[in-house]
C-alpha cells in the first residue's frame, strides 16, 4: 500500500475571497469594540486578518496581502494593528482560557 503517493481524501472546500470578507464583515457588524490585527504571511500560513471583539471573542480569515487588510479595515472603520509589533491582545488570551475552562458555555471553537 503506497503511503507517500496518496492524495488526501478530505480536502477543504474552496472558500472565495468574497465569502471570507463577508464573514469578517458579519463579525464586525454583530459585535462591538472590534479591532483588526494583521498576521503576516509565513512559510506555513498566508496573510490573515484576526478580528477581536471587546470581550476577546475572535475570528480570522485569509486575505490577499497586507494592503487588502488595510483597505478592509479602513472601509469597515476598525483600527488595524500589526501583530508582530503589538502582539495579541490580553482579552483574546483571556477569552481562550475561559473557553478551555467552560466549553459548554461557548459552543463551537472559532475558525
Amino acid at each position: 500500500m503506497p503511503w507517500f503517493g496518496r492524495k488526501k481524501t478530505a480536502e477543504r472546500p474552496h472558500v472565495s475571497a468574497g465569502e471570507r470578507l463577508a464573514h469578517l464583515e458579519k463579525f464586525i457588524q454583530s459585535r462591538y469594540g472590534v479591532e483588526a490585527y494583521l498576521e503576516p504571511r509565513t512559510t506555513v500560513t498566508e496573510t490573515t486578518v484576526l478580528l477581536v471583539a471587546h470581550d476577546g471573542e475572535w475570528t480570522r480569515r485569509r486575505v490577499a496581502d497586507p494592503q487588502a487588510a488595510r483597505r478592509f479595515a479602513h472601509q469597515q472603520g476598525v483600527p488595524l494593528y500589526d501583530v508582530t509589533l503589538v502582539g495579541y491582545p490580553q482579552r483574546m488570551r483571556d477569552y481562550n482560557e475561559r473557553r478551555k475552562r467552560r466549553p459548554e458555555e461557548f459552543g463551537p471553537a472559532p475558525r
